[in-house]
């Protein structure tokens, strides 16, 4: 086969696996999770029960990118009172988290990785939360396949590959070594892999509940670690812990409704950029296909508006507490739309204000509708693949990095305070059609998350696509090209249409055109509530699709 020829097959439109059923869907990143989860349904759990045991075994499949020490963002919509909920389940600084007592640790910024990156660990209270609130099945039930799983699971390229690069950023000795890569070598495809220490905790977790990692035997024994380590998290910091249930933020999107999460997270974002969008006038729903969008104005607007969007991440967004009283309501506006756009040149690249963003991240992201039309959409992440780090070889915990957004800057929006939040790149997504949910989506992929659900929601709202053409089209991201430096970097995947990426160089776009089917573009998923327009009161059904970027198959029951 000749390299052209190679070159066509890679970037040949591979569609997304699609499923239908009447009963219930979801959509993971890990075949293996999405079987738990719908398991659960079957069994007659809700939306917030399959979810949870969705994310319990990716949390075991996929340690590098989520984990019990992981924080979480929710949208649930709930069918019984037609609305939908945000559940913020991301952990908070130490108490004693100054930016004086991290210089005094002899910091003069905050590291990527380490025990100072580590934040409250809120990924299981926010299981217990949404569990109490939402749940049917017996919590124990739901940890069940991960808990099978974690006594042995085959090693595959995704889970190897992960592993090996987290070894360059982590080292290969240490307690992160010990219970991620035992045999001090790459895992080799299909071998078995046992995290028994991981195994152990859930089996506790199963049987004394979520309080044990805040309150409990879990949560003295985490103590004890991080203390070990240098982490300034004590006792207190984890009893004091708690989520909150909210509203999500909204915006109309041509006469459809698009959800996000509020302030930690970057649903703000998302919602700005589609309120520029829906101020330009889009291609033709022909120029939406598997190879993208056939419009290099089309994108190029969307890389630049992109980048007003960071600009606006560094500048503002934080602990919803923190911000400036009116920040949000600015940021989702009908006013800062217009000066956005205003800003914009169809023609050319334009300068942006100074940015600095942290780049890349260890998330996943699940979708579940349940027979009853409750919904969830649920983003869980360590950040920085397996996070800090720092592993408690006695639970085979991995805790995340979420610390390292913060800034030793006072100025900063984001700088360090005890009790704090720090911003979150989560941004889970709902699109609603007629008051009522249509398709429940989101995507991993850290700083591009907000460019991803625009051009996911662009795709289905002005293309008129599926969603499984939706998420498996290439994507265009505007990224810093390291850690801290502006969103200055234009990535765009070879699968794109020529024309698209000519037209952005002549625009000053410089795109780097990056490998088909890069998992640098995000994996995104999607479940469609399926409505008879013919017949308004039969039952919906439900399709879900899963990325081909990722090693996920989407069920349905």
């Amino acid at each position: 086969m000749t390299a052209d020829a190679a070159r066509a097959r890679a970037c040949a439109v591979v569609p997304a696996p699609l499923v239908r059923g009447a009963n219930g869907a979801v959509a993971s990143p890990h075949h293996l999770a999405t079987a738990a989860g719908i398991d659960a349904l079957r069994a007659g759990g809700s939306a917030v029960d399959a979810a949870i045991a969705t994310n319990a075994v990716l949390a075991t499949v996929m340690g590098y990118a989520c984990g019990l020490g992981g924080d979480a963002f929710w949208l649930i919509w709930d069918a019984a009172e037609g609305r939908a909920h945000a559940l913020n389940g991301s952990g908070r600084s130490a108490r004693t988290a100054t930016i004086a007592a991290a210089h005094a640790a002899g910091l003069d910024e905050m590291p990527r990785y380490g025990p100072w990156t580590i934040t409250v660990p809120g990924a299981i209270a926010s299981w217990g939360e949404a569990h109490a609130r939402f749940g049917r099945l017996p919590w124990g039930d739901l940890l069940a396949p991960a808990i099978d799983l974690a006594a042995g699971f085959p090693a595959s390229a995704a889970w190897s590959g992960a592993v090996e690069a987290a070894a360059g950023a982590y080292g290969p000795d240490g307690d992160w070594a010990r219970v991620y890569r035992p045999h001090g070598r790459a895992w080799r495809a299909g071998e078995r892999v046992m995290l028994p220490a991981l195994r152990g905790t859930l089996v506790r977790l199963a049987a004394e509940g979520p309080a044990t990692g805040y309150t409990g035997a879990l949560a003295a024994r985490a103590v004890e670690h991080l203390a070990s380590v240098g982490s300034p998290l004590r006792a207190q910091d984890l009893a004091d812990h708690t989520c909150d249930w909210g509203d999500p933020i909204a915006t109309d999107y041509r006469g459809h409704t698009a959800l996000s999460h509020p302030p930690n997270s970057c649903g703000p974002l998302a919602l700005e950029t589609l309120n520029v969008l829906s101020r330009i006038s889009p291609p033709p729903a022909s120029a939406f296909d598997g190879s993208g969008v056939d419009d290099p104005r089309w994108v190029h607007l969307g890389l630049e508006a992109s980048r007003h969007i960071l600009a606006d991440r560094d500048a503002v967004l934080t602990d919803l507490d923190a911000m400036a009283p009116g920040a949000l309501d600015h940021l989702l506006s009908a006013a800062h739309a217009d000066e956005l756009v205003a800003r914009l040149d169809p023609d050319r690249r334009v300068p942006v204000a100074a940015t600095t963003l942290p780049r890349g991240g260890g998330t996943i992201h699940l979708c579940v509708v349940d027979r009853d039309g409750g919904a969830v959409s649920l983003i869980e992440s360590n950040y920085g693949g397996f996070g800090s780090g720092v592993v408690d070889p006695q639970t085979g915990i991995a805790y995340q990095n979420r610390g390292a957004f913060f800034r030793l800057d006072p100025g900063h929006a984001n700088a360090l305070a005890p009790g704090k939040r720090t911003v979150h790149t989560l941004t889970p997504g709902m699109l609603l059609r007629d008051g009522r949910p249509w398709i429940i989506h989101g995507s991993m992929g850290g700083e591009i998350q907000p460019q991803v659900f625009a051009q996911v929601v662009s795709a289905l709202v002005d293309g008129g696509v599926d969603i499984a053409t939706a998420v498996a089209a290439p994507r265009w991201s505007a990224t810093p090209p390291t850690h801290l430096a502006p969103p200055d970097r234009t990535e765009i995947e070879e699968r794109y249409h020529p024309a698209v990426i000519e037209g952005l160089r002549a625009r000053g776009q410089d795109p780097q055109v990056i490998p088909p089917w890069s998992s640098n573009m995000g994996h995104a998923h999607a479940v469609e509530i399926v409505r008879d327009a013919a017949d308004p009161s039969a039952p919906p059904t439900f399709a879900a699709a899963t990325d081909p970027r990722s090693e996920g198959l989407p069920g349905a029951c």
